[in-house]
């Protein structure tokens, strides 16, 4: 006999079915609630609500668990390249090598943006925040691919879409950073990989040669793989919901670099460089601070320690620990703010306090740290954010298509007057 849960309301029982997945996470589907009992049910910010079934990412807080399609992520990050992550992510295969050339140079065929997209950066402000850019330029790729909004679009339209996006958002985030900087601009090469075509596009100028550097390209890859997918946040959850009104996947992803832009959700690791930045300035005595976040009256907290959902250790910050000692030391960069960030790391990795509380360096922490080290300013570290998440967005964006689920619709609590008559103006007090 299925597993079923029952719901006393006003001495009538109900009877809800019971749904496992596959790695046997349990959910009432309530799916009937409201048609069989009038009753819906309150989640305050969705904590305990699935609002959808998905294959793509398994996650499991308290474990420190997170894998791809069943793939580990410490496995994806050793082995893989980014581009591979993103094709098992959005196609939910590991490609073989004829499929992974065939995708990498499709990628690389679509890296250039039409010119109009230029003379659009010339309607922003000097000072406009990145992602504002960013989110703006993307939503702007609809108006340049306007089939892309269609209810109906075939297998090799919708591949068309996410081949355009996956080359085209590197391209935007680069000349978003060009652009604030005042430097000219500079066009993708095709000659080049994924990341050292993006660090190209960044940081060469055309007086002088670039050199691109493995070591940053490696770390750039794994950083980017890390922040790949991590099932329902706020900003997948957002593009799953705008997609479900059949918005284009621009538009979509659009909204979701708008969610990730709030700093409760993407903003995590530029303030670890901003509380790093009010440290040294205050001084630079990590003593004091580690003191002040212990002390439960004083309101400072340290950033970048702990994780609202992995309550261990973050898997991700293993393997991102060693890239940014890797970075470091391999680039001999003396900078007195990442002297900081590793006399903070190390009291937080041996002080029972933060043992205790699992308070361990998570992985904005050490993503904030390399991303200063090879030269993105904080302002670009959640554009940096959204270029790795994008796989992630594109594959739920397309999960949620192929299932055919129905348009989002929240309920909610009404809480306000009661019916009563207009008032005239005149008779108001």
């Amino acid at each position: 006999m299925a597993e079923s849960a029952e719901l006393i309301l006003d001495g009538k029982s109900y009877s809800f079915p019971v749904t496992e997945g596959t790695e046997h996470e349990k959910a009432i589907d309530i799916a009937k609630l409201r048609d069989q009992t009038g009753y819906i049910t309150i989640d305050s910010g969705y904590k305990n609500t699935g609002a959808t079934k998905s294959a793509i990412t398994f996650l499991d807080g308290e474990e420190g668990i997170l894998r791809y399609r069943g793939y580990p992520i410490e496995q994806l990050a050793e082995q893989s390249s980014f581009l591979e992550v993103a094709y098992l992510l959005i196609y939910g295969t590991l490609p073989t090598q004829a499929e992974l050339d065939n995708f990498s140079h499709q990628i690389t065929k679509h890296t250039l943006v039409h010119e109009d997209v230029r003379k659009i950066f010339d309607g922003f402000p000097s000072a406009a925040h990145p992602m504002a850019i960013l989110s703006s330029l993307i939503c702007s790729l609809t108006a340049f691919y306007p089939e892309s909004v269609s209810p109906d679009l075939s297998k090799e339209e919708i591949d068309l879409n996410v081949i355009r996006l996956m080359a085209k958002i590197s391209t935007i985030a680069a000349w978003t950073y060009k652009n604030n900087m005042g430097h000219p601009l500079n066009y993708p090469r095709n000659d080049l990989d994924y990341c050292s075509n993006f660090l190209y596009m960044m940081f060469s100028f055309p007086t002088e040669k670039y050199e691109i550097d493995s070591r940053i390209v490696s770390a750039l890859n794994k950083l980017l793989i890390l922040h790949a997918d991590h099932e329902q946040n706020c900003s997948t959850s957002t593009v799953r919901l705008v997609g479900s009104a059949n918005a284009s996947l621009y538009g979509s992803v659009s909204a979701g670099i708008n969610a990730l832009w709030g700093p409760l959700h993407g903003g995590a690791n530029q303030e670890v460089l901003e509380m790093l930045q009010a440290i040294q300035k205050d001084g630079g005595d990590t003593s004091k601070f580690i003191a002040k976040a212990k002390d439960k009256n004083d309101p400072f907290r340290l950033m970048g320690f702990g994780h609202r959902v992995y309550k261990n250790f973050d898997p991700r910050a293993k393997i991102i620990k060693k890239a940014a000692d890797d970075v470091l030391s391999a680039l001999g960069i003396n900078d007195p703010l990442l002297k900081i960030a590793q006399e903070l790391e190390q009291a937080a990795l041996t002080d029972e306090y933060f043992i205790e509380r699992k308070l361990y360096p998570n992985v904005d922490f050490y993503s904030g740290i390399i991303y200063r080290a090879i030269g993105i300013p904080t302002e670009m570290f959640t554009v940096m954010f959204a270029l790795g998440r994008l796989p992630g967005w594109i594959a739920q964006w397309k999960e949620m298509r192929e299932n055919k689920e129905p348009i989002g619709r929240p309920r909610q609590v009404y809480t306000g007057e009661l019916e009563r008559d207009y008032v005239g103006i005149e008779q108001r007090s």
